[in-house]
């Protein structure tokens, strides 16, 4: 791949992503960040805010200060943090609040599975950042300790221990509740892929983070590694349709299929890679002969039905009948980009770095805001950005397209 790509890419993480949201998306008055932004970078001062939001922006910066071995980064990471314990620790019966009002009071305390998932996954990035950049091993081992006990409470409760997989959320207390779906996009259910797509990459983070601070936890992390594996299985054996290598999206407890047959194409392309991320981190070789061809024959059929050669995006949906949702959403391009290149790592295959190439330069002529900054939430296949949707928020963080910058980067030695 051309060297421009790269540079490119470290550009937009380091000019345009990063600095993008320590200027716009913190509320400096109320403490935390705004739960909407809009087109014109304005910060809606009264909108709720979720542990998800949250949770990305602890885990970004985190990311970013180890990565670019720069500490300027941690002060946002700071910022998170803070903001997390705050308002979102549940003190009594342990674990996250799904959200708070925009005072900090919880606005919906039970336990969505998925956003705990997303303050683990956080907080050993975190934790592993203050022991590298800073040296501080007291604190550091006191974070990590917290990520720990939040996968505890995700194995004791949250884990189902007959069927596998883990539920979609529980009561504030942790007990059983049919309210449970993550948005109003998604439906209730017993258990959902996109909740267990997300423990297991916090899963993942946590395994390969644990010996950064605590290098003699052999046993916990043999208990990690464990669960993990379990998961990946999971998503194998029960998520995945390998009929047509998509993920099905929505189970009863037994993983019954239950709602819609509607394909992600983003979530495809993503479990492809952290599918191969978690086995490669496991170090287990019979697993990855297991995950391999799975991850492959997920990033092919992604390839061929999700990406639009012609003009390097990538497509959202298809619905159950038939119809293609063709418009292209940032984190579905952010995706795509670490699929893919993940595809050409495994095989070498022509197809996987020119679909990266045409990938970022969509990205680059069409998903970026040049005029306001960061990438639009979503662009027409024509090139068009949808204004009406939000810059950003608590869905729309630093998260998807940091990621895939620092991935990028960091697999090709940039």
């Amino acid at each position: 791949m051309e060297e421009k790509l790269f540079t490119q890419i470290r550009e937009e993480l380091v000019q345009d992503i990063l600095p993008y949201w320590v200027k716009y998306g913190k509320d400096t008055e109320r403490g935390g960040f705004f739960g909407a932004i809009s087109n014109d970078n304005k910060g809606d001062p009264a909108e709720w805010r979720g542990i998800v939001m949250v949770s990305r922006f602890l885990w970004t910066y985190s990311a970013a200060a180890r990565f670019l071995k720069d500490v300027s980064y941690m002060d946002m990471a700071d910022w998170a943090y803070s903001y997390m314990t705050d308002k979102f620790v549940d003190r009594r019966n342990g674990g996250m609040f799904w959200s708070v009002k925009a005072d900090g009071s919880p606005l919906v305390s039970r336990k969505q599975i998925y956003g705990n998932a997303f303050a683990l996954y956080a907080l050993s990035e975190y934790a592993a950042a203050i022991k590298e950049i800073r040296g501080d091993g007291d604190t550091a081992s006191r974070v990590m300790g917290e990520a720990v006990d939040l996968f505890g409470l995700l194995e004791k409760i949250a884990r189902d221990k007959e069927y596998g997989g883990y539920w979609e959320a529980l009561t504030e207390g942790w007990q059983p509740t049919k309210d449970s779906k993550l948005s109003d996009k998604d439906i209730d259910c017993d258990k959902s892929m996109n909740t267990n797509l997300h423990v297991m990459e916090a899963y993942t983070n946590l395994y390969r983070n644990l010996p950064v601070v605590f290098p003699d936890k052999d046993a916990q992390r043999c208990e990690l590694g464990a669960a993990l594996d379990a998961l990946v299985r999971v998503h194998i054996d029960k998520i995945l349709d390998k009929n047509d290598w998509h993920l099905n999206l929505y189970f009863n407890k037994d993983w019954t299929q239950t709602g819609s047959d509607e394909i992600s194409y983003g979530h495809d392309i993503e479990a492809s890679w952290l599918l191969w991320e978690a086995a490669e981190v496991l170090a287990d070789r019979n697993l990855k002969e297991f995950v391999r061809p799975v991850a492959l024959a997920i990033a092919d059929v992604s390839l061929k039905e999700g990406w639009d050669g012609s003009t390097g995006g990538y497509e959202d949906t298809m619905e159950p009948d038939g119809t293609r949702r063709t418009v292209r959403i940032w984190w579905n391009q952010a995706e795509a980009l670490n699929g893919f290149y993940n595809a050409w790592e495994m095989t070498g295959e022509s197809r996987y770095s020119d679909a990266v190439e045409k990938e970022w330069g969509w990205i680059w002529n069409y998903q970026k805001d040049k005029a306001n900054g960061e990438w639009f939430w979503a662009v027409s296949k024509d090139g068009k950005a949808s204004l009406g949707e939000l810059k950003g928020g608590n869905w729309k963080t630093s998260y998807h397209n940091a990621r895939c910058c620092m991935e990028l980067l960091r697999r090709s030695g940039q």
